[in-house]
């Protein structure tokens, strides 16, 4: 069992997204869980040097895109650069959920956040939102599930 989780296999795939002051930014994540019922809750962990922990932190609100398992290479093209360095948006479409996050047009699902906590764990930042809005885009599609091997 511990060769399983190792290789990441329980594990969804998802693009965290965040609109900050000046700038948009997604960052490829499947550190995401459910933490809680009333009010519905979401964790994400993302490390502190990464940019989308900055704009969070700036602008209060993130979104989950929950992408399918068709979308490894959308997966790898949030995941192998910074938006520090790059518009990790030119070329794709998204819109705008209510509180500014975008939303990949592409994903299958999204949950757009409020953040009410952040937490310090080891070398990561949990990242606590309260579920503000909440659509299944794609219904008929499958989540990616993220395996190691995928990407290296």
């Amino acid at each position: 069992m511990q060769d399983v989780i190792a290789k990441g296999v329980l594990l969804g795939c998802y693009v965290i997204t965040v609109k900050g002051k000046d700038a948009i930014n997604g960052m490829t994540a499947s550190w995401v869980s459910q933490v809680g019922f009333e009010p519905k809750m979401l964790m994400v962990s993302i490390a502190p040097e990464r940019y989308t922990n900055e704009l969070i932190r700036e602008s209060g609100y993130f979104a989950v895109n929950v992408l399918s398992e068709e979308q490894i290479d959308i997966a790898k093209h949030y995941g192998f650069k910074s938006g520090r360095d790059a518009d990790k948006f030119a070329g794709v479409g998204y819109f705008n959920a209510p509180n500014g996050s975008p939303v990949l047009n592409s994903a299958m699902a999204y949950f757009e956040c409020k953040t009410d906590n952040i937490f310090k764990a080891g070398d990561h930042e949990l990242f606590v939102g309260e579920v503000v809005v909440a659509k299944m885009l794609k219904p008929e599609k499958t989540p990616l599930l993220f395996r190691w091997d995928d990407y290296f």
